[in-house]
């Protein structure tokens, strides 16, 4: 598989997602794993779908990402800058790493770290945010490492596995983003 580096990181890329890592993402759709934290362990992925849904993202006006592996140009996430209103200059970041093995290892930081930059400095929005379910410390973790504050929670919004969650909503704005992660910019 072929990725063009659209963001360059210290150890991972973001590229435009392909067609042809459709069954790698159904795979990781399928894995409880993956899907308790994005919220759609109820749905069924089928390859089809997949496609489908690759197909359409390419088409609307969100920015949606593979995460690959600097080194190994190897794929192990998905991220994406979706609800992008410029008139308001906000929109949503979402992102998750499909192996375990590449989980609690820097990725989804620098992930976002990335997913900032470009929102803050290129597409010059101004509030950034996130919705993470209230079970996932580890994402949690790393949101408010990259200086995500909650702003609020919808209690008991999400039911798995006999339980109701909050959905806790985070946001960052530009005066509160440090940084210049993007490694190959050109000014």
């Amino acid at each position: 598989m072929k990725y063009f580096k659209k963001l360059i990181g210290e150890r991972i890329y973001l590229s435009p997602m392909s067609i042809e890592d459709a069954e790698k993402y159904v795979e990781w759709l399928s894995d409880f794993k993956v899907t308790d934290g994005v919220g759609s362990s109820s749905n069924l992925m089928t390859m089809e779908d997949e496609k489908t849904w690759i197909m359409n993202e390419s088409k609307n006006s969100d920015l949606n990402f593979a995460i690959v592996d600097l080194e190994k140009d190897e794929l192990i996430g998905n991220c994406s800058l979706k609800d992008i209103s410029y008139k308001n200059r906000i929109g949503t970041v979402g992102i998750f790493i499909g192996d375990e093995n590449n989980r609690s290892n820097g990725y989804g930081t620098e992930v976002l770290r990335l997913l900032l930059d470009y929102g803050f400095n290129y597409l010059n929005l101004n509030n950034i945010m996130l919705t993470v379910k209230s079970f996932n410390e580890r994402a949690i973790r790393c949101y408010e490492k990259v200086r995500f504050k909650e702003f609020g929670r919808r209690r008991e919004s999400y039911f798995l596995n006999g339980k109701y969650y909050d959905d806790i909503h985070m946001d960052i704005l530009v005066n509160e983003f440090k940084g210049n992660y993007i490694k190959n910019k050109n000014i």
